[in-house]
């Protein structure tokens, strides 16, 4: 089952009934086009898609193009079945005697979620029923209260994100209740949330929290717990997040969707800096990426290992990169990383993968770059992203022309624009290149593209 929406209160109706019956849940972004709509349809085969009416036009395109055949059923009025209508049982029998699909949680799948990609639009991890157990609980370690360990939880994660799907299960198993919006979460909107009803709770990225930081006027000293993650967390922000909240449960966690969120939890205090120490259902080791050897020693960086029951089945429909994303023996390569001290507290240092994340959006240079070759006068192309303290990555394509061509940095954007969603429009610009920066084995040197765009002319 295909959801997508905003975050109102009927998502998470179709999103928890499907999982009762064991029947996948794959929730996507509601804005994407309908060629990024193919793409995936094409991936997740989905037999039944949950959406506003006004996106139904371009579902039926999609499913069109990738040749999937799927009900589609509406949130609202349209001339589709409507979740209304589907929820009209006159057999009131059957919903008393109504019990559970049996299956087995360790081969079940629950979520396809969307994660990055290296070689085309992002990858579709595959999380178990199993791991869905094991990752969720590891959100509430910080907690001393059992159950309502916070009175009021403010969920601004699109419904796309596992964040958001968290909440929908854990709101009603520790019970606490939800304040969540359909609405896109401006400055503005975020202030209004947080002066009328007083929330509690909140997890956001660390360049959402520096944007509303700046510009939501409201009284943040109602959250008595905030989490930051999904991309790395200055100490200098933490610091600053206590300070305006006038709490000192300010965290930054690892965690990442192929291991079911977060796999660190922090001792109070935390250490300065750290995303926190191992949780005890999971085996991790940091590993020189380039040898493939353990780091046994303490503060040496290196990519971050991990084997235990919350990591995740493997990418659907994709058994190739399944394969290259785990070791012979089991370990996941996270393709992060880290380092740690003689207590095993983690410190996040950089990401390897190449996705960039652009405001509550994933974005994959790949996928741009492969668009961009379509046009005529690009001989190559490589897409990073410059660092933007509010926004996370101002995406910028590097050019260069094939011989006597000469392309235009609008009519690269215009291409990407007609192309791709609002999310993976280049607001870092254009920059021509005679070369791209390479590696020993004629690889585009990524870590050397990011420090040139800095000194370069974008257009």
């Amino acid at each position: 089952m295909v959801l997508m929406g905003p975050n109102h209160l009927d998502f998470c109706i179709p999103h928890n009934a499907a999982l009762y019956l064991g029947i996948m849940v794959a929730c996507i972004d509601d804005t994407l086009n309908v060629n990024e709509l193919k793409e995936l349809f094409h991936v997740n085969i989905p037999k039944i898609i949950v959406a506003q009416s006004v996106r139904t036009s371009d579902i039926e395109k999609a499913l069109n193009l990738a040749e999937v055949d799927a009900k589609i059923v509406t949130f609202d009025e349209s001339n589709h079945t409507t979740l209304a209508q589907l929820l009209e049982v006159s057999n009131k029998k059957a919903i008393k005697d109504f019990q559970a699909t049996d299956f087995d949680p360790e081969e079940t799948v629950a979520y396809l979620t969307s994660t990055s990609g290296t070689t085309g639009v992002p990858k579709t991890a595959m999380l178990t029923h199993k791991n869905i157990v094991f990752g969720v609980p590891n959100m509430w370690t910080m907690f001393e209260k059992f159950p309502t360990p916070t009175r009021l939880v403010l969920v601004i994660s699109p419904a796309q994100w596992l964040s958001a799907g968290f909440h929908y299960l854990f709101s009603a198993i520790l019970k606490y209740p939800r304040l969540q919006t359909s609405a896109p979460v401006t400055p503005d909107h975020f202030a209004d949330l947080v002066n009328k009803y007083k929330p509690t709770y909140v997890a956001m990225s660390p360049n959402l929290m520096t944007t509303m930081m700046a510009q939501a006027k409201c009284d943040f000293t109602c959250f008595e717990h905030v989490i930051l993650g999904g991309s790395a967390v200055a100490q200098e922000l933490v610091e600053e997040v206590k300070q305006i909240t006038k709490t000192e449960n300010v965290y930054s966690l690892y965690g990442m969707s192929e291991l079911s969120g977060p796999v660190v939890q922090h001792e109070y205090p935390p250490a300065p800096g750290s995303s926190g120490r191992p949780i005890g259902s999971v085996a991790l080791k940091i590993v020189d990426p380039s040898t493939n050897e353990d780091i046994t020693e303490p503060n040496i960086p290196g990519e971050l290992w991990v084997k235990g029951p919350n990591v995740f089945k493997g990418y659907y429909n994709n058994p190739e990169a399944t394969k290259e994303t785990f070791t012979e023996d089991g370990w996941l390569r996270t393709g992060d990383i880290l380092y740690r001290d003689d207590s095993w507290n983690l410190f996040f240092v950089e990401r390897y993968k190449l996705l960039l994340k652009y405001r509550n959006h994933q974005v994959s240079p790949a996928e741009i770059e492969e668009v961009i070759m379509k046009h005529p006068g690009v001989f190559h192309v490589a897409v990073t992203g410059i660092p933007d303290k509010e926004c996370g990555d101002l995406v910028v394509a590097c050019v260069v022309p094939k011989p006597g061509c000469s392309p235009t940095a609008q009519e690269i954007k215009n291409l990407v624009k007609e192309s791709l969603t609002d999310s993976k429009q280049l607001r870092g610009g254009v920059i021509f290149m005679k070369e791209l920066p390479t590696t020993s084995t004629s690889k585009v040197n990524r870590k050397k593209l990011k420090e040139l765009v800095l000194t370069l002319k974008r257009e």
